[in-house]
C-alpha cells in the first residue's frame, strides 16, 4: 500500500471540515488548500464573515492544541474584516494500527470535534 503524502492528508482534513461547514449552512467565499496560506476557508453564514484555520495532525498529536500566538494574529487580521475566527483541528490515524502511517485505500480514524472559536 502507498502511504498518503502530507498534502493528501491535509486535503483529507480539508474535506472533513468542508463537509461539516457545508452541512452547517456556511457559504464558501474562498477556499485555500495550501497548508501555509491562511485562512483555509472564508465563509459567510447569516451575513457574518468567518475565517477558518484548518490544521491536520496524526496520532498521537492532539488536534485541539493550537499555536495561541499565531491564532491571535489571525484573529486580529479577521477583526479588520469584522470576521469571526475559528480553529479546526483534525486528527487522523490508521484504523488497523495507530502506529502505522495512513495509506491509500485503508481505513482511518478521524478525531474532529468541530470548530473552536478563537
Amino acid at each position: 500500500m502507498r502511504e498518503l503524502s502530507a498534502q493528501e492528508l491535509y486535503n483529507l482534513a480539508m474535506n472533513i471540515v468542508g463537509r461539516q461547514l457545508e452541512a452547517d449552512g456556511y457559504e464558501f467565499m474562498g477556499v485555500n488548500s495550501q497548508p501555509k496560506k491562511n485562512p483555509q476557508f472564508v465563509c459567510l453564514k447569516e451575513k457574518q464573515l468567518h475565517f477558518i484555520i484548518v490544521r491536520m495532525v496524526t496520532y498521537p498529536q492532539d488536534p485541539k492544541g493550537y499555536d495561541q500566538v499565531f491564532m491571535d494574529k489571525m484573529k486580529a487580521n479577521a477583526l479588520k474584516f469584522e470576521a469571526k475566527t475559528y480553529y479546526a483541528g483534525v486528527g487522523l490515524a490508521n484504523a488497523a494500527d495507530l502506529k502505522r502511517p495512513l495509506c491509500l485505500n485503508e481505513a482511518y480514524i478521524v478525531d474532529y470535534d468541530g470548530l473552536i472559536e478563537v
